[in-house]
């Protein structure tokens, strides 16, 4: 029954979106799009300026809040421990003051240590964009649900 409420939700909030035609849409990919060119080009400052005040991240245990604590503990201890950071879609959608896009990851690790191997990881995301009072869109929710990472051979 899950499933079904879940398609049922995703339906009804396309088809309102839909209904707003006279409204300027954002293109949530391209907000995803830039968000993982910062991340890979390695530009935190560029990641953070992206992210809303109230942001919220989790990933597995993880539940982080607000900027500074996402901004500290997410992308400065993280973006320089992953290369190649890859999105693929599955749904997406966008509203008046919110868009979303979510689908599956994929992200090369690199070694801790100079005797370990590099990685492959992979998972499920959901990006959540909020619209501020200026018309800015920033990232508001971010949430990766990883596997195990895997070693890779060369």
């Amino acid at each position: 029954m899950k499933p079904f409420s879940y398609i049922a939700f995703i339906l009804m909030f396309s088809f309102l979106v839909a209904c707003d035609s006279g409204k300027e849409a954002v293109d949530v990919q391209k907000l995803n799009q830039d968000f993982i060119g910062a991340w890979n080009s390695k530009d935190s400052e560029k990641v953070i300026a992206m992210m809303g005040e109230d942001v919220q991240f989790l990933q597995g245990e993880m539940q982080l809040r607000g900027k500074s604590e996402v901004s500290n503990r997410w992308v400065r201890e993280t973006i320089n421990t992953i290369n190649n950071l890859r999105l693929s879609n599955v749904s997406s959608s966008v509203g008046e003051d919110l868009a979303y896009g979510a689908g599956t990851f994929t992200v090369d690790v690199l070694p801790a240590g100079p005797e370990e191997p590099h990685g492959v990881g992979e998972g499920n995301y959901v990006l959540i964009w909020k619209k501020g009072e200026d018309g800015e869109w920033k990232l508001n929710y971010a949430q990766l649900e990883d596997m195990p990472v895997q070693a890779r051979n060369f």
